[in-house]
């Protein structure tokens, strides 16, 4: 997907870690040290194990690895990569080698523009896609099993309101498995500038997804939100992320609360009107504050480390509690970006 240019400027566990090196490369060893050193510190509740680059520009049986958008954890310990080109990937968790690949479309045999990714208690794959947008129920092995409702007001305009694009990025089930959230990447014609909207969905008796309560998300200048994750207590992780040519990209991770947000389906232009309360959010980190662990850009970056990240997905707990959050960017099949993973781990 496109990123939002500004013109002057991550509750399942996963046992075995992905393998995660300072030098970019991918190696049969646990990822990173069980107390990452001081020096690993993004901020005072962020710290960066590692990251590798061990899968930028390569390919899995003809098919590109990359354009990563979203990451889950499967049922069996594996890693679920989705490219915004259709495909969801199975990686092996320790050294993330693909293990299969498979290529997703719509009803019409069309491709999709995937950017979120769940994979629910039976299996089955939820995906966001940004085309309409939609989201869609697949088996494992890719076949249509039902697609949600969106409310008319999301759809991309004509039909709605949103910008093409810049509809739903991240996708999360929230703790107990019976509310799933999508977030907007940008906001809606005639809502303030620096407001999204994040819908939800609420399990049916009968297993399927019906509409429920939708919350304003205030986003920072010249940012959008690529990726939303639910943690074990049923809070938030965003990413907001931008990028400014001849500058780079800013990245920045977010802890946010909807438990006390205003309920904002009813209201059709979201202006800052009194009465409406956002989700609540505090900053954990800006990423370019991570040390960058010898990392190389391919263009200008505030922090060589930095690049397109998008996906997100927590993969467990370590033992003082702290959440393992892996990242990914989106390389987009571009020359002077890379496919790259980050291993954090995260107090909230």
């Amino acid at each position: 997907m496109r990123l939002r240019t500004v013109l002057a400027t991550l509750a399942a566990g996963l046992a075995a870690a992905t393998t995660l090196t300072a030098a970019g490369t991918a190696q049969a060893a646990p990822a990173g040290p069980a107390n990452p050193p001081a020096g690993h510190a993004c901020s005072p509740a962020v710290t960066i194990d590692g990251f590798t680059d061990a899968l930028d520009k390569t390919t899995y049986h003809g098919t590109f690895v990359g354009n990563f958008s979203a990451l889950a954890v499967d049922r069996d310990g594996s890693l679920a990569a989705l490219s915004d080109r259709s495909d969801l990937f199975r990686l092996d968790s320790r050294t993330l080698a693909p293990r299969g690949v498979v290529h997703l479309l719509d009803e019409r045999g069309a491709d999709l523009d995937s950017e979120g990714l769940v994979i629910d208690r039976d299996g089955t794959r939820l995906v966001g896609s940004e085309t309409e947008p939609s989201v869609r129920r697949y088996s494992p092995d890719g076949r249509i099993l039902d697609r949600l409702p969106v409310p008319s007001s999301l759809l991309v305009a004509p039909a709605g309101r949103a910008t093409a694009n810049a509809t739903f990025e991240g996708l999360t089930l929230l703790p107990g498995g019976h509310t799933l959230l999508a977030s907007m990447e940008e906001p809606l014609a005639g809502d303030a500038a620096d407001l999204v909207r994040f819908q939800t969905w609420t399990r049916t008796a009968g297993g399927r997804f019906r509409l429920a309560a939708q919350y304003a998300y205030r986003i920072d200048a010249g940012l959008g939100v690529p990726e939303v994750q639910a943690t074990p207590d049923g809070r938030l992780l965003v990413l907001e992320r931008g990028f400014t040519a001849g500058v780079g990209n800013t990245v920045r991770l977010y802890l946010a609360d909807p438990r006390h947000a205003t309920d904002t389906r009813g209201i059709e232009n979201l202006t800052g009107q009194p009465g409406v309360r956002p989700i609540r959010k505090t900053l954990l980190a800006d990423i370019a504050d991570c040390p960058s662990l010898g990392a190389t850009a391919k263009q200008p970056q505030p922090n060589p480390l930095l690049d397109n990240i998008e996906g997100m997905t927590v993969t467990g707990r370590d033992h003082a509690g702290r959440l393992k959050v892996l990242l990914v960017s989106d390389d987009n099949q571009n020359a002077v970006q890379t496919t790259r993973f980050y291993h954090l781990r995260v107090r909230v």
